[in-house]
C-alpha cells in the first residue's frame, strides 16, 4: 500500500459560506479510524486528534464527515482526515488497523461492521463505543474471531463534553485488541490527579458493556435521589430557585461533591430566555430514557440481586411518562387535602436542608452498593474477575457519576476486595449510623406531606432489610409450603421439611 493517498477535507470558500470538497494528499497513514460522527463520535475523534494521534473519520451521511473536518480545522488545525467512502477510510489507517464505531446500538452496529470488515484484514481491530447489550458484544467478538479480526466493546461515559475533553472508558473483550489501542485510550481518557487516566482493561467478553450498563443504572438512581431532594426542599421547605442553587453549590463543597450536584446547582440559576422566570420550572416533568436503566434492573432480577434504588428510579421515569393520567388523578384527589397541612407549615429551612443532605448521602451509598453487588454477581457468573475498586477509580473523572465519593468506595474495596456490601465497610457503616435518624425524618416528612420519594424510601428499606438478623421471610416461606409444598428449612434442625398445613389446620377446626 502506498504511504500516501488521497482523502477529503473541507475548506471554506472566500466567496461565502458555501462548502467545497477538496482533494488533499496524506503524508502518511493515520493511527486510528472512527466511524459514526454524531455528537459523541465527533467529539471523541477531535479528542483523539488533539492528543496527537492522526485520525481518519467516516460517516454514512457525508455531511457529517465534512462538518467534523471543518471542526478539526477550527479547533486547532487538528490532524483529522475525512472520508466519504468506507474503502478509502479503512485503507487510510496503518496496520494493524484500529477502528472505533460510535453508532446506535443493535442493527446499525452489525451493518457498520459488515460495511467496514469487507476491507479489513486479519489482525485488524473493531471497537464498539456505543451503549450496547453485552451479549451482542460477545456474539460479535466470536464472529470477528472467525474472520481473524479482534473486537472490543467499550463503554464511553461523560456525554459530549466528556468525549471531547476526557471521558471515562470501559473497554472489554479481546485483550490483544486493547493492547493495540491502550496508548491512545490512556491519553484521551479523563485524567485525575494522583489517580491516573480513567480507563482500564475491564475484562473478557461483554464485561465493558455490562459495567457501563450498571454505571448508567447507578446514574439513574443518583439523578432520582437528587430530584427527590429538590422536591422536598421546594415543596416542604419552600426554597426558591436562588436558594436551591445556593444549597446545591454548598453541598458540592462537601461529601456530595460530584458532577450531578454541580450541574444541578447550575440548572437552578438559568433564566428562561423565552419568557418570565426560571427555565427549570418550564421543563415538562416527563423523563426520557434509552434503555440501559431497564437492562440493569432486568439483569438484577435475573441474578437475584436486590437493586431497589435503581428499580425505583426506573419506575419513577415510567410514572413521569403518564403526564395526562397524572393531571387527571391530581384533580380527583385535590379536594382530599392529602399532605396539604404539612406543605403549608413554616419550616426551619437550615435544619431541613441539612437533614435532606444526610438522607441524600445515605441513599446514595445504598444505590452504589446495589450497583457494585450486581457487577460482582455477573463477574462471578461469567468468570470475568472484575476489580470493583478499579472500577470506582475510573469513574472518578470524565463520567456522569464522577464524584469525590468514589475515592472512598475505591478505598473500601482496597481494604477488603471481598467486601460483601459497601454498607458493612467500617467507614460507610459509621456514616450511615450517624445519618440514619435524619434520613428517617426526611422520609417520614415526605410521606406525611404526600410527596413521593421512592428512591430515598427504597434505599432506607434496603438498609433496614440488610441490617436485620431476622426477617418476616419465615412466614412467606411457610405460605409457599402451605399452598405449593415448596418445603422449608428450619433454624434448629438441618434439612428440608414439608408440613401438611391445610390438613393440620382443618383437623384443629373440627
Amino acid at each position: 500500500m502506498p504511504s500516501s493517498m488521497l482523502c477529503y477535507a473541507i475548506t471554506v470558500c472566500s466567496s461565502g459560506p458555501r462548502y467545497l470538497v477538496q482533494n488533499l494528499r496524506m503524508a502518511a497513514l493515520t493511527r486510528i479510524g472512527l466511524a459514526g460522527l454524531a455528537v459523541m463520535g465527533q467529539n471523541l475523534a477531535l479528542n483523539i486528534a488533539e492528543n496527537g494521534f492522526p485520525i481518519s473519520v467516516y460517516n454514512r451521511t457525508t455531511s457529517k464527515v465534512d462538518e467534523t473536518v471543518e471542526r478539526a480545522k477550527r479547533e486547532g488545525n487538528l490532524i483529522l482526515y475525512g472520508f466519504h467512502d468506507p474503502e478509502s477510510f479503512v485503507r487510510s489507517i496503518q496496520k494493524p488497523r484500529v477502528i472505533i464505531m460510535l453508532v446506535k446500538a443493535g442493527a446499525p452496529v452489525d451493518q457498520t461492521i459488515k460495511t467496514l470488515s469487507v476491507y479489513m484484514e486479519k489482525g485488524d481491530c473493531i471497537i464498539d463505543g456505543g451503549n450496547e447489550w453485552y451479549e451482542n458484544t460477545e456474539r460479535r467478538e466470536k464472529a470477528m474471531a472467525e474472520w481473524g479480526l479482534l473486537y472490543l466493546g467499550m463503554g464511553v461515559s461523560g456525554g459530549e463534553e466528556g468525549a471531547r475533553h476526557g471521558p471515562s472508558l470501559m473497554p472489554g473483550g479481546s485483550f490483544e485488541a486493547y493492547r493495540h489501542i491502550e496508548d491512545i485510550l490512556l491519553k484521551v481518557a479523563a485524567q485525575v490527579p494522583y489517580s491516573g487516566p480513567c480507563v482500564t482493561y475491564i475484562g473478557k467478553g461483554g464485561s465493558g458493556n455490562f459495567v457501563k450498563m450498571v454505571h448508567n443504572g447507578i446514574e439513574y438512581g443518583d439523578m432520582q435521589l437528587i430530584a427527590e431532594a429538590y422536591d422536598v426542599l421546594k415543596s416542604v421547605g419552600k426554597l426558591s430557585n436562588e436558594e436551591l442553587s445556593h444549597v446545591f453549590s454548598e453541598w458540592n463543597k462537601g461529601e456530595l461533591l460530584s458532577f450531578l450536584i454541580e450541574i444541578t446547582a447550575d440548572i437552578f440559576k438559568i433564566k428562561d430566555d423565552k419568557g418570565e422566570g426560571y427555565l427549570v420550572d418550564k421543563v415538562l416533568d416527563k423523563t426520557g430514557m434509552k434503555g440501559t436503566g431497564k437492562w440493569t434492573v432486568q439483569q438484577a432480577a435475573e441474578l437475584s440481586i436486590a437493586t431497589p434504588t435503581i428499580a425505583s428510579s426506573l419506575d419513577a421515569r415510567f410514572l413521569s411518562g403518564l403526564k395526562e393520567e397524572r393531571v387527571k388523578a391530581s384533580k380527583v384527589f385535590k379536594s382530599s387535602g392529602i399532605g396539604k397541612g404539612l406543605t403549608d407549615q413554616a419550616v426551619d429551612k437550615a435544619k431541613l436542608t441539612d437533614e435532606v443532605r444526610q438522607a441524600l448521602y445515605s441513599s446514595k451509598i445504598c444505590s452504589y452498593a446495589q450497583g457494585m453487588n450486581l457487577i460482582r454477581a455477573k463477574s462471578i457468573e461469567k468468570g470475568w474477575d472484575l476489580k470493583l475498586g478499579e472500577l470506582a477509580r475510573i469513574w472518578k473523572g470524565g463520567c456522569i457519576i464522577r464524584a469525590m465519593f468514589l475515592d472512598r468506595i475505591k478505598k473500601a474495596y482496597d481494604r477488603n476486595p471481598d467486601l460483601a456490601n459497601l454498607l458493612v465497610d467500617p467507614e460507610f457503616a459509621k456514616e450511615i449510623i450517624e445519618r440514619q435518624s435524619a434520613w428517617r425524618r426526611v422520609v417520614c416528612l415526605a410521606i406525611n406531606a404526600g410527596i413521593s420519594t421512592p428512591g430515598m424510601s427504597s434505599s432506607l428499606a434496603y438498609f433496614d432489610t440488610f441490617r436485620r438478623e431476622r426477617l418476616p421471610a419465615n412466614l412467606v416461606q411457610a405460605q409457599r409450603d402451605y399452598f405449593g409444598a415448596h418445603t422449608y428449612e428450619r433454624i434448629d434442625i438441618r434439612g428440608s421439611f414439608h408440613t401438611e398445613w391445610f390438613r393440620i389446620s382443618r383437623r384443629s377446626k373440627i
